[in-house]
């Protein structure tokens, strides 16, 4: 390919790479430098109480079924 066409086309590319780059949303991850930047979903209060409460929970859960886990082995030493 002669490089009259090639090297704008890759200019082409490069430039819809860095304008694309722009307005790509940035998940939920370290929040993005000014203008473009907001708080990440993850770090705001609600979420961060939403995802304090889901992990104990799940804590509680795990607890009870260790508690019923021992429960069920000391009935079953118990019975015979």
């Amino acid at each position: 390919m002669p490089d009259r066409i090639l090297m704008p086309f890759l200019a082409l590319i490069g430039l819809a790479l860095v304008a694309f780059s722009l307005v790509w949303p940035q998940g939920y991850g370290a929040r993005s430098p000014d203008p473009f930047g907001s708080v990440p979903i993850q770090q705001t209060p609600e979420m961060q109480a939403k995802i304090q409460r889901e992990k104990d929970a799940a804590a509680h859960r795990d607890q009870q079924a260790r508690q019923q886990v021992g429960d069920a082995r000391e009935a079953a030493t118990i019975a015979p």
